[in-house]
């Protein structure tokens, strides 16, 4: 049995609404075994923390493994590339497709190592992977039509990051039902019953790797298959993800064609549930906040690629009032940052209403941990207690940033650069700012490099 034993200067723990100070946090197997806060006045104690020499101290705030629960890997090659000039979601769409033409399954794993390896280093510890690009640039299949799905997966071991790969059912160019054509013929299977099959057939070795579902949107998936893929994900009882409503132009094509909006659509083809989780949900109307409440699916916002494609501001107070759980993603990757992601939030919503304090800073932590996890099926996962898997992410409180700031404010001024030391499931990942197996910026510039024209 490998047991290790932590001391944290402050641990967020469960049900807390500010940090703990002095905490020792023992792990053995990748599980946490112990949580124990130190007191004043016990035999040993020295400024109210205890010597341990063989604990490793923790200076800063430990928290939780952060969950990304929507994440497209090949994203990460657009960072920067995309702001010049006027456009909207859809101009920066065909930027997208062009990265998409040009990789291929080497190409992807070199890509998505870096990219989740920047996540490690930001303290990320399990990634939701969106994975809609599935076979060859001519849309034929590859010899192993799940290559792409298997790089994603070994891209996460070698980056020490666990990973849910949301293998994505993705059929058709519009609401109308248009055929997928040029680089969109890579994502298709054909219909939602092959889809399946190969979905079926991906079966990734390794503990830090799970397959779940999604429905790219129903821009992508015609309404008479959208149960196909809920009852395939219901009976394998997996996690359930989809694009929702993140455009006006999809709310009014759907409408015109079903006479609905995309969120009824969902519903009344069985997709809603406590296992979905909506990405996006910026557009929706009160009946659709009612449905997702009523059938108590999550939503996953993503705010900094939501003002990046200049997508808009979703009622997240509404949806959180609802019942919603909400979790967090850095889905195109202009930025990978879920301090920002989480403080983004609340601000977005005082813009929206121009009215302070509608989040927590526990709220914004729970999104950030505890609630990502468990949209990806990592119900184990993002908790500081005993029994949780071993992630721990230290945050330090005396950068810039973070110097004088008390402990409950890191989620409003800490950024990714303030993470000092990451574990995943009691496996050091990141330590004193520095990823222990990937050289994180130059393997970015040589992935990158590679993948765009």
């Amino acid at each position: 049995m490998t047991a290790s034993r932590w001391l944290a200067e402050y641990a967020w723990l469960p049900e807390h609404a500010e940090p703990t100070p002095d905490v020792l946090i023992e792990t053995a197997d990748g599980r946490i075994s112990a949580v124990t806060p130190l007191t004043a006045g016990r035999a040993g104690v020295t400024a109210g923390v205890e010597v341990y020499a063989d604990a490793v101290r923790l200076p800063g705030l430990t928290l939780p493994g952060l969950a990304n629960a929507h994440s497209h890997a090949f994203h990460r090659a657009l960072r920067g590339r995309t702001q010049g000039g006027r456009g909207d979601f859809w101009s920066w769409r065909d930027q997208m497709y062009a990265v998409a033409t040009r990789l291929d399954p080497d190409s992807y794993l070199a890509l998505a190592r870096a990219a989740y390896a920047e996540m490690a280093l930001a303290g990320i510890t399990c990634v939701g992977e969106f994975h809609y690009l599935h076979h060859g640039p001519d849309g034929a299949p590859y010899a192993d039509p799940n290559a792409m799905g298997e790089a994603l997966v070994e891209a996460a071991a070698q980056a020490g990051v666990r990973i849910t790969v949301l293998d994505t059912c993705y059929l058709t160019a519009g609401v109308d039902g248009r055929p997928l054509t040029g680089p969109q013929r890579r994502f298709g299977d054909g219909d939602a019953v092959r889809w399946g099959e190969r979905a079926a057939a991906f079966t990734p070795a390794g503990g830090h790797a799970r397959v779940g579902a999604a429905v790219h949107s129903v821009r992508a998936v015609p309404a008479e298959q959208l149960s196909t893929v809920a009852r395939w994900a219901r009976e394998r009882d997996v996690p359930l993800h989809v694009h929702l409503s993140e455009q006006p132009a999809e709310n009014d094509a759907c409408r015109a064609l079903h006479g609905c909006t995309p969120t009824r659509l969902l519903a009344e083809h069985g997709v809603l549930g406590p296992a979905t989780t909506a990405v996006h949900a910026t557009h929706l109307t009160s009946g659709d906040l009612g449905l997702l409440g009523e059938h108590r699916s999550g939503v996953c916002l993503c705010p900094t690629t939501e003002r990046d494609l200049a997508d808009g501001i979703g009622p997240a107070r509404r949806m959180a009032d609802a019942g919603m759980p909400l979790s967090l993603g850095s889905d195109s990757h202009a930025v990978v940052d879920l301090f920002e992601e989480a403080r983004a939030v609340e601000l977005d919503e005082r813009l929206r209403t121009r009215r302070r304090g509608h989040f927590a800073a526990v709220e914004l932590m729970t999104a950030a941990t505890a609630d990502g996890h468990a949209a990806l099926g990592w119900t184990d996962a993002g908790r500081i207690a005993v029994g949780a898997r071993a992630d721990l992410v230290t945050v330090r409180l005396d950068s810039a940033r973070t110097a004088g700031v008390p402990p409950v404010g890191v989620f409003f001024a800490a950024g990714a650069a303030d993470v000092t030391h990451v574990l995943v499931d009691g496996r050091p990942v990141v330590r004193d700012g520095r990823h222990l197996t990937v050289d994180v910026p130059a393997e970015l510039s040589r992935a990158v490099a590679e993948v765009t024209p």
